[in-house]
């Protein structure tokens, strides 16, 4: 199993440093160089993660944990409205970005109202497209027990909301209503910090259950072979050309059980689905689907099982 971590170091010496990490096997999911300093999000093998410590070291480098690396959450919030979205539900997404999730904000068409609120169809097909969602409510008790049903949906999930503690059949987080301010507060800091706990424990016990019968691919592996360089007949291509020209801060998204490729379903899936990854064609070893989200590819790839008794037949 690969575990994703992220290093933070200095330019010196760094393409060595990326040598040795695609040596031992790993992959580099993301770089950004801010003049002298380089910030790398790394998928390392788990038994090489205490030499690459050491070998951080050798370049005046650090590894920080990003327990949330390398998965999608969907930060939902009832409605679009001021009411509703730019109060916590921003501080929420900028908050499991340091942790190392890739968010994606959610207001629900028609979430407002007691008595009126519904989950659609469609909403609820784009949040189970992520690997976790975080639910971010108002203030008043009884506003949230009647939107109960809006959190029917078969991911994981934890609720936030103002109220302390409140009796309902969800992970809950309180202290983390709305707010006319940005949260920086010591108490509002301890809440955040609380979620991430909760999510961190939601996404290593689907990391557990997951790892009896992983994909038969991780999903860093497709995303490296969808994105490198290869040699076909004496010339250097690209195995995903429009991968290249697109404007997207991550063009891919890795999930724990998948990918979210940012390009045209319609227009891009018939290369997507035979691309040859290692033996397999990825359409052999995945479902590949219409993303709810702006006609992306979504990307879930099959267990083990699954494929090897496939193979059988």
């Amino acid at each position: 199993m690969y575990q994703v971590i992220r290093y933070e170091g200095g330019v010196y010496k760094n393409n060595v440093l990326k040598e040795w990490i695609e040596d031992t096997g790993g992959f580099i999911i993301q770089e950004h160089v801010m003049q002298l300093d380089v910030y790398m999000t790394v998928a390392i093998p788990g038994s090489e993660i205490e030499n690459f410590r050491e070998e951080a070291k050798k370049y005046k480098g650090k590894i920080v944990e990003t327990p949330l690396a390398g998965i999608e959450i969907a930060v939902v919030s009832p409605s679009l409205s001021r009411h509703h979205l730019p109060h916590i539900a921003c501080d929420v997404s900028e908050y499991v970005r340091k942790f190392g999730a890739k968010p994606n904000m959610i207001g629900l068409a028609h979430g407002a109202g007691k008595n009126i609120s519904q989950l659609r169809e469609k909403e609820k097909r784009l949040i189970q497209e992520h690997d976790i969602a975080i639910y971010v409510m108002g203030n008043f008790e009884s506003c949230i027990k009647d939107k109960i049903h809006l959190f029917n949906v078969d991911v994981p999930l934890v609720v936030t909301g103002g109220p302390e503690k409140i009796d309902i059949p969800y992970t809950y987080v309180g202290n983390l209503g709305r707010r006319s301010h940005r949260l920086r507060h010591g108490e509002e800091i301890r809440a955040l910090r609380q979620m991430i706990d909760e999510v961190t424990k939601k996404i290593a016990d689907k990391r557990a259950e997951l790892s009896y019968d992983p994909p038969i691919i991780p999903p860093v592996v497709v995303k490296d072979e969808i994105e490198k360089k290869v040699v076909v007949k004496d010339e250097i291509e690209k195995k995903v050309e429009e991968v290249r020209g697109l404007l997207a801060p991550m063009p891919i998204v890795t999930q724990l059980d998948g990918l979210r490729i940012k390009m045209d379903y319609d227009r891009n899936f018939e290369e997507i689905e035979n691309l040859k990854v290692g033996k397999y064609l990825l359409k052999d070893i995945s479902y590949i689907s219409k993303s709810e989200m702006k006609n992306y590819i979504l990307i879930k790839l099959k267990s083990t099982s699954e494929v090897k008794n496939l193979n059988k037949y």
